[in-house]
């Protein structure tokens, strides 16, 4: 069983640290709070476990169905586009704040993780097999494939939020702005790119 959660961590690591759009809202958040990465990382969970749940109980054969796959694209698109826009209309306004509402970035985890196609799909191939696997230990097993695996989202979160927050604090309100910027521009780029994946689903 280490043997298999050693494999697990791994294979749960190298997803969390790819870029993504959960990614680019952490330092974003973060450039103004760095707790705002452990915030970010339960409202990813808060999606999370329960979809590692369902999917043991049968639901991964269901987000592999092409129709689902393409609402989930084109919604999740839509809102990643929304966060972009919004980051980068209030650049100007960055500033760091000891004490920001904690309530966005858990509500972002949330939404980021529900509407992100490629996370679904990774838990319907990837994330299932690893489930699979868990099982052969018993529920014990299953229980500690979901601590490691997020256990590795709170500590990446945390760890780009608090960077982000030291080099604000540090380099100023220009740092800041740079930061939340090309957060704003990845966010950008991973709607178009969920956008164009759904409608060419929707064309094939």
């Amino acid at each position: 069983m280490i043997a298999f959660l050693l494999e697990a961590f791994m294979i749960s690591l190298s997803g969390v640290m790819a870029p993504g759009p959960l990614s680019a809202v952490v330092v974003g958040k973060g450039s103004r709070s760095p707790h705002a990465g452990a915030w970010v990382a339960f409202g990813h969970g808060a999606f999370e476990i329960p979809l590692m749940v369902a999917i043991f109980y049968g639901l991964g054969t269901l987000l592999q169905r092409p129709g689902v796959d393409t609402a989930i694209a084109l919604i999740g698109g839509l809102f990643l586009l929304y966060m972009g826009v919004g980051m980068l209309r209030h650049l100007r306004s960055a500033r760091v704040v000891a004490a920001d509402d904690q309530r966005s970035p858990l509500l972002a985890g949330i939404l980021l993780t529900a509407g992100n196609p490629y996370f679904l799909l990774w838990w319907a191939t990837v994330g299932a097999a690893l489930i699979g696997r868990a099982m052969q230990f018993g529920f014990l097993g299953f229980a500690a494939l979901a601590i490691v695996h997020w256990s590795c989202d709170l500590a990446w979160c945390y760890l780009l939020s608090s960077v982000s927050y030291k080099g604000g604090t540090l380099l100023g309100r220009r740092f800041q702005m740079a930061i939340l910027g090309l957060s704003g521009l990845f966010l950008l780029f991973f709607g178009a790119r969920f956008l164009l994946a759904g409608v060419q689903s929707l064309m094939a």
